[in-house]
């Protein structure tokens, strides 16, 4: 509150000389009192008016003090109506606590998410809102906050916070605390939000995502089976056929004049195009489904599909691999996994990198199998991930996840991509959630 303006210091100078004055002026009175009987009576009668001067001064003052006080109050008054207005309009419920823990304030907003009426709320203790489990753990949180000194924090960062309801329910909040130290201690202030739509939401989210990934798991499982089926078939079927054809072609040619002739030069032509065919279908079965995967399992047909791939593109190609006993066992999902990996990397590296070399390390410990492929290309960027027809990413994400592991793309040392997926060897409980 503003000083009133009789306490400044040129208004305190004169008084004191003004009462110096007058204590002056009567002892002068004394000494000659007897010699100037004039002197006395004047005296007395400046006396009488400063006296009679010093009284209506000082009531004027305490009246001109009392409107002033009368005023701040009212303005303190209306600060605090205004205060509580905003604090009552809050969306958000807000409940104070004095030391005690004891509720000092519970506005409109904490009514409603409580269910409980502010008479009812005011003096009682906080842990009458706290689920008892959560009762010594919220006692602890004060006391550390309260050695903190820290005067605002936002509570349950990394885990949910529950409230309960006058009719013992239940619910998921968000809220931040903040305290205020005063003679008596410290006060507390809570602000906190019920978020049980959102909380349900979130479940009602990663259960519709954990059974899309299911079936998106479902269906990659029934396209691999496909794939092998196909493959089989064109191993086995396909290239049985157009071997009896070449057997047959060459006993053809036997009979047929020399090459030279227009017999001999078609019958050669007709053979060359059957080893294309037949080289063409052993491709597309690799492609498929490399037999040898189930066949002599996950280190020959990495090892294949390595040089295999460094023959086409004709990318200088290193590949680190375990022995085979730390690879033997593994399940084929697993299996599959890193196989398919593996293959979408080589093959995005052949198609957008325009690199010359390139790493792969299979590596086997801890429970867990991780492949990574490293090349010196271009680079991928965040845009690149983020496309929408940047399927075959996704659909390596979504293998991995399923099985429990985890995938990292990014920008790798050399300056080009970096691919890490790490698969658990046994598939982990629930991991599609």
């Amino acid at each position: 509150m503003k000083r009133p303006g009789w306490l400044r210091p040129w208004m305190i100078a004169a008084g004191g000389a003004l009462l110096a004055g007058l204590v002056a002026l009567n002892g002068a009175t004394l000494v000659v009192a007897g010699d100037h009987p004039t002197l006395v009576a004047t005296a007395l009668v400046a006396d009488a008016v400063l006296l009679v001067g010093a009284i209506g001064v000082a009531l004027w003052l305490a009246q001109h003090y009392e409107k002033q006080s009368e005023r701040a109050s009212a303005a303190i008054d209306a600060s605090h109506a205004r205060l509580a207005s905003v604090i009552d309009s809050a969306m958000d419920a807000i409940i104070t606590v004095d030391p005690n823990q004891r509720i000092v304030l519970f506005n409109r907003a904490a009514e409603t998410v409580f269910r409980c009426r502010r008479s009812d709320a005011l003096g009682a203790p906080l842990e009458r809102f706290i689920p008892a489990r959560f009762r010594v753990a919220h006692h602890d949180h004060i006391g550390r906050f309260a050695r903190t000194g820290v005067t605002s924090r936002r509570m349950g960062d990394a885990l949910v916070l529950w409230g309960l309801r006058t009719d013992g329910e239940e619910f998921p909040l968000d809220a931040s605390i903040s305290q205020t130290r005063e003679a008596g201690g410290n006060f507390y202030t809570v602000i906190l939000r019920d978020v049980t739509l959102r909380k349900q939401n979130e479940d009602m989210l990663k259960r519709q995502q954990a059974e899309l990934r299911e079936l998106s798991a479902r269906v990659l499982e029934a396209r691999e089976e496909e794939k092998t089926l196909i493959a089989r078939e064109l191993h086995d079927e396909l290239g049985q056929l157009l071997t009896a054809l070449k057997m047959d072609l060459a006993w053809l040619r036997e009979r047929l004049p020399p090459p030279g002739s227009e017999l001999g030069g078609k019958a050669a032509q007709m053979e060359a195009l059957l080893d294309r065919t037949v080289t063409s279908v052993r491709r597309i079965s690799a492609d498929l489904r490399p037999l040898m995967l189930d066949d002599l399992g996950l280190h020959d047909a990495v090892t294949w599909l390595v040089e295999d791939f460094a023959a086409r593109s004709g990318i200088d190609c290193r590949l680190t691999v375990p022995e085979e006993p730390e690879l033997a066992g593994l399940d084929r999902s697993v299996a599959n996994t890193v196989y398919r990996v593996l293959q979408e990397s080589l093959t995005n590296i052949a198609r957008h990198a325009q690199a010359k070399h390139a790493w792969v390390i299979l590596g086997a410990g801890g429970g867990n199998l991780h492949v990574e492929v490293e090349d010196d290309g271009r680079g991928i960027v965040a845009e690149d991930l983020a496309q929408p027809r940047s399927l075959g990413l996704k659909g390596m994400r979504e293998r991995v996840l399923y099985l429990g592991g985890t995938l990292e793309i990014g920008r790798a040392p050399r300056g080009g991509t970096r691919v890490l997926a790490r698969v658990p060897r046994v598939r982990e409980t629930g991991a599609a959630a």
